[in-house]
């Protein structure tokens, strides 16, 4: 492909971005009507879809009657028969290519089919995550210089195990970059594929300043926490022998972006802030290994936007009746997009061009608008904080910690939330939040966990109403705080092979698995 003038390749993405503000304008719910009849149409003519008794003209009532919630383990058997070739399991044909959810919630990374209408949708969202960022600032700045991407390996992997049927895997990455137009690959996509490729994550950050230092780069992105390290080690390599540090629109001046996503960047946002530029545009967008689900649009402060007419169909389970022993009696609980209200916890449900039908895939979300629909991610199914009955999520945490750092100008590096219990005298079970926080070095006062503790509890009190109670009533105990030494979640997720890429660290589990191991890193280093 021959090289294009620069004005040739904006007034191209321009006119794409005007198709996504026209595309935006329009209701959301014919999107999701059309993306259920068309699922529902394919899904018919498959293994599963028989056995729900699926038809090309099922209503909605039918297929929320019929078809069972399902969560990923209830699919293995019909993946792994997929991996070795059979066809029309899941969706019409066979699947050659799988992709490899972080494990977050569970520890075990999943495995997923991407069918060819599975890349189409992954293609076309993953331009629209570009779009919706020039229809927000009303140009097509981004697409002048280079777009950086923080990823994981983008080498897909063959199967050995499914021989003679060929079929690869990789995660997001490499799913995403398989799937990239060639015209973004080639105008407009780092670090390249060979560095892209490398496994070896500080080899990989170290090969990424390198190549663009010198680079045009409008764009970068990638996980929070990851995109600050590598900002680190960007302005590291690109400040030797001044003064001062650099920030990296001082390293690239048209650096105009930062999208991220995976996480929340609340507990990094001012360092963030610091370490890019001051008049760099914070763009966040909701993708996972089942979907690319929402992004920023012009109202940045409500939410994210759903994306509704990209292929997947979505249903919403209140969150206060999702029972994961049960699922098969919820079916008629959902409700489609049509029948959300804001301000309710819900349990996102999945119907995807990769078969995945009514699928739950862990995340919870809250609608702040419903026309047009703009969501926040608050946390997952499984890693919410309520065997006492105080209801705390994720986004709970990481709002409290938050504010708290910021009031104290501390910054995080990370942190993990469990529950610690005892059993009394009189068989009543008391238990009490135990916080692992590590806090980057250097800050003027040195906080102590006494103080984190009260002002911790103090924050989620003013929260979540449900907390105060039991901190109240006395059944749960003040919170308890462990600041640990630097370095023991990084050594943590690199124990797990989570260190790098689309990798994140659980922000707290209603189990003590992980605080069980943080307590022996901690002991370790500190011997």
């Amino acid at each position: 492909m021959p090289d294009l003038p620069k004005s040739i390749i904006t007034f191209g993405a321009g006119l794409m971005s005007a198709w996504a503000e026209f595309r935006l304008r329009r209701p959301a719910l014919p999107g999701q009507k059309k993306a259920f009849r068309e699922l529902v149409a394919r899904l018919a003519f498959t293994e599963q879809g028989r056995a729900c008794g699926l038809k090309s003209t099922t209503s909605y009532a039918e297929f929320s009657r019929n078809v069972p919630l399902r969560t990923y383990e209830s699919f293995v058997p019909q993946i792994e028969r997929m991996k070795r070739g059979e066809a029309d399991v899941l969706w019409p044909g066979q699947c050659s290519f799988y992709i490899t959810s972080s494990g977050t919630t569970t520890g075990r990374a999943k495995c997923l089919p991407v069918t060819h209408d599975m890349a189409h949708h992954f293609r076309r969202a993953g331009l629209d995550f570009l779009y919706y960022y020039t229809q927000r600032v009303g140009h097509a700045g981004i697409f002048q210089g280079r777009q950086l991407f923080l990823g994981g390996i983008t080498t897909l992997a063959p199967i050995p195990e499914v021989a003679p049927f060929e079929a690869w895997i990789g995660d997001l990455s490499g799913i995403s970059a398989f799937n990239m137009p060639r015209w973004v690959e080639k105008h407009h996509y780092e670090p390249g594929e060979e560095i892209a490729s490398m496994a070896d994550w500080p080899a990989k950050m170290q090969a990424i300043a390198e190549r663009t230092l010198h680079r045009d780069i409008a764009l970068v992105a990638g996980i929070p926490n990851w995109l600050l390290s590598f900002a680190q080690i960007m302005r590291t390599r690109a400040t030797r022998g001044r003064a001062a540090p650099l920030n990296l629109q001082a390293i690239w001046p048209n650096l105009e972006c930062v999208m991220h996503g995976g996480t929340s960047i609340a507990p990094f946002l001012t360092e963030l802030q610091q370490a890019c530029g001051p008049n760099v545009i914070f763009h966040e967008i909701y993708p996972s290994a089942e979907g690319f689900i929402a992004a920023q649009d012009k109202e940045s402060s409500r939410g994210l936007r759903l994306m509704t007419d990209t292929g997947i169909f979505y249903e919403f389970l209140p969150l206060a009746d999702y029972d994961e022993s049960r699922l098969d009696q919820l079916g008629e609980k959902a409700v489609p997009l049509h029948g959300v209200k804001p301000g309710v916890n819900y349990v996102l449900l999945m119907t995807t061009p990769a078969g995945l039908c009514r699928y739950v895939i862990g995340d919870v979300v809250r609608f702040v608008t419903t026309k047009p629909p703009r969501l926040i991610h608050v946390g997952r199914t499984q890693l919410r904080l309520n065997t006492l009955g105080e209801h705390v999520i994720e986004k709970d945490l990481t709002d409290a910690l938050t504010k708290v750092c910021h009031d104290h100008d501390w910054q995080i590096t990370n942190f993990h939330v469990a529950l610690l219990t005892d059993n009394s005298f009189t068989g009543q079970q008391h238990g009490r939040h135990e916080w692992w926080i590590e806090l980057r070095p250097g800050t003027v006062v040195t906080p102590t966990g006494p103080v984190l503790e009260t002002a911790l509890d103090a924050e989620l009190q003013r929260l979540n109403e449900n907390y105060k109670v039991k901190r109240q009533a006395g059944g749960l105990e003040p919170p308890l705080v462990r600041l640990v030494i630097p370095g023991v979640f990084e050594h943590w997720m690199r124990t797990k092979g989570k260190w790098g890429g689309h990798h994140k660290m659980p922000r707290c589990r209603p189990d003590r698995t992980i605080a069980g191991e943080l307590a022996q890193i901690a002991r370790f280093n500190a011997e």
